[in-house]
């Protein structure tokens, strides 16, 4: 089928009624993620060849305003709330079956990335990767799949936000707020040094389910252009006063080397953020849901949300299939080379397609974790638990416990 055919056909299957907008902006959040950890995230090679993570903004704090329209998950869990409503507005079932079947569908992928992954350490160990390099990338693997266990923990709240924004209108997402805001106080403020380790572990929820409410009272009608208006102003308001006169790092992703950051876990400066993004989503939805309407536009969307969690687990193994045998070459600029130049910034955009082609090429067959696995038999069950055995040795390993 020609490239206009697969359009068109994609545009004859498209519902009247499908919202546009919402999976526009899911689109664009989605393709922020590789985009981010590809362009921001870099290595070093040590004295035996092995790969460390490394990353330009160490050198370059001038452009930590890059990560800023980079990280979009606030328009990520802003769009799954409002997703999450239509959704269980439209079960057959109980809630519980509802909310089983959006786990598995978060679960399998998950459980495909880490059981490949684990059977590929020892392979390429005794292929020569040093194991240094098998640390790293297991690092950069796992760290993205944090995402899939806070967005299940909010879905599985999803009754609760709707009786909230039910109750509360577009306020409910305030208690939200300042918890993050309170933690924040404690952990940075005149006692710091008082304040137990685990402190910062509190904002998690609170943090990334602060937008997902936000798109639940959207969703439901209780936040409509004015309250786009000032989620827009008073998140940006907010968000340069706690760069200016509290001194929040700039960087929206972790540095490393640097003693605090934003998103792990996060801070108030993410939720000034995302509160700033999803004013501007709510006011710019009906523009984006009129632009989507031409089918050239359209359909890279829908290709984009169909393997969604292809791109979340797997799109750091494509930037390693790349790194990895690159590191053989010693310092490959823009790949294997330290990111403390201008020139490297150069090199890995160039390099940045290629990470795109592996991307699509790994996808085509770990888009096959996607689907339901067979259930039933004997074989069927003793797969899903060799699966289970091997993604639990990979945690085990990625997360430095063994």
């Amino acid at each position: 089928m020609t490239l206009a055919g697969t359009i068109g056909k994609i545009e004859a299957r498209t519902p009247a009624h499908r919202d546009r907008a919402i999976d526009g902006l899911r689109a664009l959040a989605l393709l922020a993620v590789p985009t981010g950890h590809w362009l921001l995230g870099g290595f070093t090679l040590d004295g035996d060849g092995a790969l460390h993570n490394a990353s330009p903004l160490a050198a370059f704090g001038g452009f930590a305003p890059v990560s800023w329209v980079l990280q979009m998950l606030g328009i990520f869990f802003l769009v799954g709330g409002y997703a999450s409503v239509l959704s269980y507005r439209r079960r057959k079932s109980t809630t519980a079956a509802w909310l089983r079947q959006r786990v598995a569908r978060l679960g399998r992928p998950v459980l495909g990335v880490t059981a490949v992954w684990a059977v590929l350490i020892p392979v390429l160990y005794a292929l020569g990767v040093p194991g240094a390099t098998l640390r790293t990338g297991s690092t950069l693997v796992i760290q993205p799949l944090w995402f899939v266990g806070v967005y299940t923990v909010v879905t599985a709240l999803t009754p609760y936000c709707v009786r909230a924004a039910h109750t509360l209108g577009a306020w409910a997402a305030a208690p939200l707020l300042v918890t993050v805001a309170a933690v924040d106080f404690l952990r940075y403020g005149p006692a710091a040094d008082t304040m137990p380790s685990w402190l910062s572990m509190v904002n998690i929820l609170p943090g990334w389910l602060f937008a997902y409410q936000l798109g639940v009272s959207w969703a439901e009608g209780r936040i409509g252009s004015r309250g786009g208006r000032v989620l827009l102003i008073g998140g940006t308001l907010l968000f340069a006063a706690l760069l200016v006169v509290f001194h929040y790092p700039a960087s929206m992703v972790g540095v490393p080397g640097e003693a605090r950051t934003n998103s792990h876990p996060p801070s108030l400066l993410v939720l000034a953020l995302a509160a700033a993004q999803s004013g501007a989503a709510i006011l710019l939805r009906d523009r984006i849901a009129r632009l989507l309407r031409k089918p050239a536009l359209w359909a890279p969307v829908v290709v984009i949300n169909l393997s969604a969690m292809t791109v979340l687990c797997w799109h750091q193994t494509a930037m390693l299939a790349a790194a990895v045998p690159g590191s053989f070459a010693g310092a490959v600029p823009g790949l294997t080379a330290s990111p403390d130049s201008l020139g490297w910034i150069l090199a890995r955009l160039t390099w940045m397609p290629l990470f795109a082609v592996l991307l699509v090429l790994i996808g085509r067959y770990a888009r096959g974790f996607d689907a339901p696995w067979q259930t039933g038999t004997r074989a069927a069950h003793a797969r899903r638990a060799a699966a289970g055995l091997l993604a639990a040795g990979f945690a085990v390993f990625a997360l430095g416990l063994a």
